[in-house]
């Protein structure tokens, strides 16, 4: 009996992910009797029913496209605005999923959307979700699609700021992608040489890594990189929003704790350019010129590497596989060499951060690298 399979892709975009568009549908249609279905712009095209058939033809020539043939976006279900305010849009969703007669419905996402996956398999349907973001945070799989490829490319860039910071003997401070986690500045650190890598999983002292680029000018090295992920954070700015949380954890009273939270919004927006009071800190501790570089979407970009191309297609038939056999409610997770379910419930609401002691930690220590701490 033929079976009906929904998918999307949500959140940010990553390299990989017609690969895995590609993975699922190819093994579909060529090794089990499955129809698959396209729903545009992530959730919301699931509510507005935005659709079309996935066939061969449609599927032909994406493997090494970036981006997203089904186009994508952020909205989430049980808060989606419509009509100029927030609700909660699952109920509608439903009606879309079972107008198209699916079996189950197949997410492609970041932390996020497997949130979002989840608070619609509370309401009944059938889901199987693939992990995808850039940050590789998300917890129970060992690698996510769309990492290898921003690596490669945060990477290449630290490679070609050397050339101008040797030149001009100067600081270069690369701003990296990641979020919360390190793992894209801490890799591309690691691989690219950076004299400097600022991960948010270790808080920074400012005068510290102005006495090792301080250090590297006395014996002849007059230049330095620093590669800063986008959610690092200095020691006193940690002290200052861990104090925060506490006061607010342990408030009682309503009054005060809206304040304290107003007061947590308004610290969390003064750290939205930390990276250039870093540089301008470096400055006057050292007395260096120094410029700046953010990587931003550009790591998101263009053709995917083989390794992801390679991912992308495991987790995509991984998938296919998971339909035939009807195992539900769970994400095709990379677990050394292979794909593996997972519930999709021990993902919810966890984030994969860089352990402290993790050995690319040690490794970067290890050949001299000043982590700021």
């Amino acid at each position: 009996m033929t079976k009906n399979v929904g998918v999307l892709t949500a959140g940010g975009d990553t390299p990989g992910l017609n690969a895995a568009l590609r993975g699922l549908g190819k093994s579909a249609m060529y090794k089990y009797d499955l129809q698959l279905v396209g729903f545009y712009d992530g959730f919301r095209g699931l509510l507005h029913d935005r659709s079309i058939l996935l066939d061969d033809s449609s599927l032909s020539g994406i493997l090494t496209i970036g981006g997203t043939i089904l186009g994508t976006s952020r909205d989430k279900p049980n808060k989606m605005e419509v009509g100029g305010k927030l609700q909660d849009m699952r109920d509608a969703m439903v009606e879309t999923y079972h107008k198209h007669h699916l079996d189950v419905l197949v997410c492609m996402g970041g932390g996020g959307t497997q949130k979002n996956a989840y608070s619609l398999m509370e309401k009944g349907l059938n889901i199987i979700t693939l992990p995808k973001t850039i940050d590789n945070d998300i917890a129970n799989t060992d690698v996510t699609l769309g990492y290898d490829t921003a690596l490669g490319i945060a990477t290449e860039a630290i490679d070609r700021l050397h050339s101008t910071a040797h030149s001009h003997h100067r600081i270069v401070v690369v701003e990296i992608m990641g979020h919360n986690a390190g793992w894209l500045a801490l890799g591309s650190g690691i691989a690219g040489g950076a004299d400097v890598i600022l991960i948010p999983e270790i808080p920074y002292d400012e005068e510290l890594i102005a006495q090792a680029i301080l250090e590297r000018s006395r014996s002849g090295k007059h230049f330095s990189i620093v590669a800063i992920s986008e959610g690092a954070i200095s020691k006193r700015a940690k002290k200052r929003e861990t104090e925060l949380l506490e006061e607010k954890r342990n408030e009682t009273d309503k009054e005060k704790k809206r304040k304290l939270k107003k007061a947590l919004e308004e610290f969390y927006a003064s750290q939205t350019n930390r990276s250039q009071e870093l540089l301008q800190e470096l400055e006057r501790l050292t007395g260096l010129e120094s410029r700046m570089t953010i990587l931003g979407y550009v790591q998101r970009g263009g053709t995917p590497s083989a390794r992801d191309r390679l991912l992308g297609s495991m987790i995509g038939g991984s998938a296919a596989d998971l339909i035939a056999e009807g195992k539900y409610g769970v994400m095709v997770a990379i677990k050394g060499q292979e794909t593996k379910p997972v519930d999709l419930e021990t993902v919810v609401d966890k984030r994969k951060l860089v352990p402290v002691d993790h050995l690319w930690i040690n490794t970067a220590r290890r050949v001299g690298t000043c982590l700021g701490d």
